[in-house]
């Protein structure tokens, strides 16, 4: 949990990417203007450094915590859910047109296709046996 001095801004990125941490790179003006020719040390590497020290006193699952509450976990996850429930989805959709139903094109519920599955392959056993 985050006490009330901490914000989501003290997590580490979960994943840094080379665009994300040489960002200022590209903004501080030309060289003689800063005074450096190249970014020495990436602003985002510093404050990485520092964050991981921060959270070395912290259980594995407060540093989980932490890490799932960031909104770059929150999106990937929700992408991988969207996912696997369009998986899930189109397997139902194969299975509904495997089972014999009248009228044929009838809307059936998650269930009712399962327990007609259930049904039929009963058939299908007893068809076999006889």
């Amino acid at each position: 949990m985050l006490n009330s001095e901490q914000t989501e801004l003290d997590l580490p990125p979960a994943h840094s990417e080379p665009e994300s941490v040489f960002s200022d790179c590209g903004r501080m003006g030309s060289a003689e203007e800063s005074g450096v020719a190249l970014c020495p040390q990436p602003r985002g590497a510093e404050q990485g450094e520092a964050v991981k020290k921060d959270l070395q006193h912290l259980s594995r699952e407060e540093r989980r915590r932490r890490r799932r509450a960031t909104a770059k976990y929150r999106t990937a996850h929700a992408t991988r859910e969207r996912i696997r429930v369009e998986a899930f989805n189109m397997a139902f959709a194969e299975l509904r047109k495997l089972l014999p139903t009248l009228p044929p094109d009838k809307k059936l519920s998650k269930i009712e296709i399962l327990r007609l599955a259930i049904c039929y392959i009963s058939y299908l056993n007893h068809v076999l046996d006889v």
